[in-house]
């Protein structure tokens, strides 16, 4: 395996706009790292450069310590796997994963050799003599995984390989993926659209936007610090809740705030360089928000919608006709649309984002002055 080394990596069409804007990004030996953002930000024409099914237009691109820009696909020592299985259709299961092995000029001992241990690892093993069209949406996408395991590449490539199989099978995949890649030690590029697959496979995330890179960390690090509002809507589901607010007061322990429906709250987070009057955005997201029945500082929402998932239920909460605030509530409590609820966060769960949509760097209870409750109702 090998890690990948991206230096002002552009990619332009017509010379004049760039798709990819100067990427730079490292991606360690064994990393497993995700690429996702809109449609159109990039992420699918920068997997397809790796693999070199597109030119670059400038920049440097190491995979190893070899640098790959002219190098042709089959000499990258890259394998890939497609969101269509992309399975000979006339070949057993065994012949499809021998192709490229026997193109490649090895013998049957050690074709026969790997194909027994990419199959025993994906459980395929049973499955060998069977055509494509005798086998599951799952099955399928297991044999185009174990076509690149047999090839021993120092980087695999996966373009949304989930997304033609339905939801339990979605999840298996994606469980089988995560063991695969502790099993081999696998350096592994995977772009996708789902959220869930991002933050649960990923040891890097990589949120793209515009052909520009907007952050990358770790799944938690983009979920609890996200470092603009683009990544912190796009990261979550439900996507995260935005107040409108302007500053009233601002230090480096603290910014106090005043929402448009009237509301003043405090947010745990640095607020050096934010002044009284500056416009900003509040961000909370939906499990941060508790009901609350008591105390002396209690808001009241009306509930305009309900989503029950059995365990939790997701509260759309309005007031005074603005933007609905979303609420994660318990899943045993009954609440019906149009019910009068109170709810509340700690000053500790609020993002603040300047008026360049860049957020302020959120507070620990161990490094706060003080931790006061912040309430909120819908703005």
């Amino acid at each position: 395996m090998a890690g990948v080394s991206l230096q002002e990596l552009r990619k332009s069409y017509d010379g004049k706009t760039d798709v990819l804007a100067g990427i730079d990004l490292e991606i360690a030996h064994g990393e497993f790292v995700v690429l996702v953002g809109p449609s159109g930000c990039g992420k699918s024409t920068l997997l397809r450069m790796l693999c070199g099914l597109e030119n670059i237009t400038s920049g440097t691109m190491k995979i190893g310590d070899r640098v790959v820009n002219q190098l042709p696909p089959a000499e990258r020592g890259i394998a890939m796997v497609f969101q269509s299985y992309a399975l000979y259709p006339h070949m057993t299961v065994y012949q499809n994963m021998a192709f490229g092995l026997k193109v490649a000029g090895k013998d049957k001992a050690a074709i026969k050799q790997r194909i027994g241990e990419a199959a025993a690892i994906l459980k395929i093993d049973h499955l060998l003599e069977r055509l494509p069209r005798e086998l599951s949406g799952g099955q399928r996408q297991r044999v185009a995984i174990g076509r690149a395991i047999v090839r021993e590449p120092q980087l695999f490539l996966f373009d949304e390989p989930l997304s033609n199989l339905d939801a339990a099978l979605r999840v298996q995949t994606r469980l089988e993926i995560a063991k695969l890649h502790r099993q081999l030690d696998a350096t592994i590029v995977y772009v996708t659209h789902d959220q869930v697959e991002a933050m649960t496979l990923g040891d890097k995330i990589v949120v793209m936007h515009e052909g520009h890179i907007q952050q990358a960390g770790t799944p938690l690090d983009l979920y609890q610090q996200p470092r603009n509002l683009f990544v912190a809507g796009f990261i979550g589901s439900p996507r995260m809740n935005f107040l409108a607010a302007t500053v009233v007061d601002a230090h480096a322990h603290g910014v106090t705030a005043l929402l448009n429906s009237g509301e003043t709250i405090r947010a745990a987070v640095d607020g050096s360089g934010l002044r009284a009057g500056d416009s900003i955005t509040l961000g909370l997201r939906a499990e941060h928000i508790s009901e609350s029945r008591s105390g002396s500082e209690v808001f009241t929402g009306e509930v305009s919608v309900v989503e029950h998932l059995g365990e939790a239920n997701y509260l759309y909460v309005s007031h005074e006709g603005r933007e609905d605030v979303v609420i994660r509530g318990d899943g045993e409590r009954h609440v019906a649309p149009g019910q009068c609820i109170t709810f509340s966060a700690e000053s500790t769960a609020f993002h603040v984002f300047d008026e360049k949509g860049q957020a302020r760097r959120r507070l620990r209870p161990g490094n706060m002055v003080s931790a006061p409750r912040g309430l909120v109702r819908s703005a």
